[in-house]
C-alpha cells in the first residue's frame, strides 16, 4: 500500500518497469494501460497520504477521470489492491473485488475475474510474482502462494500454498513445477525483440 511519496514513486517506477516501458512519459496516442496505472497509483497516493478539503476535491476530479479510463479499457480495479510492479497485459474485461490483496509483480491478462462468492466477505489473497492467464477466475476466501503461474481459463477455488508451480484447469490443480518467473522471462524476451 502506498503510504508516502517515496513509496508512490517506487510503485510508479516498478509498474513502468513491469510494463516494459522505456520512454519517460506516456505517449499522447498509445500507452493507455500505463496511463491507467499512473492514475490508479495517483489516486491511491492521494487517498492514503493526503488530507484536507483541497485534496478531497482533487481526489474527486482524479476519480472521475480514473472511472472514465476504467470504463474505456474495461477494467474494474479498485484502489489499494495490487502491490508494486503491476503489469496489465491488454485492455479488456478485468474485474477485481476491492477486498482482494495482490502482492508485487503481478502480470494479469484480459478476461480475469478475482472475487468472492456466496456472499462471503473475504476475497483471494495472492502472493508476489504471480502470472494470471487470460480468462482465469479466482474465487473465494483462498490463498495463492508466491511465484505461481495460473493458466488461461482456469477456475481457482481452493488454496495453493506451494510456491513456484503452475496451476490450470477447471477446477485448477497443479500441472507442473514451472513457476511464474518463466512466463515473465518469456514476456521480457518478446518485448526486447520488438
Amino acid at each position: 500500500m502506498i503510504t508516502s511519496k517515496k513509496k508512490y514513486k517506487e510503485y510508479l517506477r516498478m509498474d513502468k518497469e513491469a510494463l516494459g516501458i522505456m520512454h519517460r512519459y506516456p505517449k499522447i496516442i498509445g500507452d493507455e494501460i500505463w496511463k491507467f496505472e499512473r492514475k490508479l497509483r495517483k489516486l491511491e497516493y492521494i487517498k492514503n497520504c493526503k488530507n484536507g478539503i483541497l485534496y478531497k476535491f482533487i481526489f474527486v476530479l482524479y476519480k472521475i477521470s480514473f472511472k472514465k479510463e476504467s470504463i474505456k479499457l474495461g477494467f474494474s480495479i479498485p484502489l489499494n489492491v495490487f502491490g508494486p510492479g503491476l503489469s496489465i497485459a491488454h485492455y479488456g474485461t478485468i474485474v477485481v473485488n476491492g477486498k482482494t490483496k495482490v502482492g508485487k509483480n503481478c502480470r494479469i491478462h484480459e478476461g480475469v475475474t478475482i472475487g468472492t462468492t456466496n456472499g462471503q466477505n473475504e476475497a483471494p489473497k495472492i502472493g508476489d510474482n504471480v502470472f494470471i492467464g487470460t480468462g482465469a477466475k479466482i474465487i473465494g476466501n483462498i490463498e495463492i502462494a508466491n511465484d505461481i503461474a495460473i493458466g488461461a481459463n482456469s477456475v481457482v477455488v481452493k488454496d495453493f500454498t506451494e510456491s513456484g508451480i503452475t496451476i490450470a484447469g477447471v477446477p485448477a490443480k497443479k500441472i507442473s513445477s514451472n513457476n511464474s518467473k518463466l512466463n515473465l522471462l518469456i514476456f521480457k524476451e518478446k518485448r526486447s525483440s520488438i
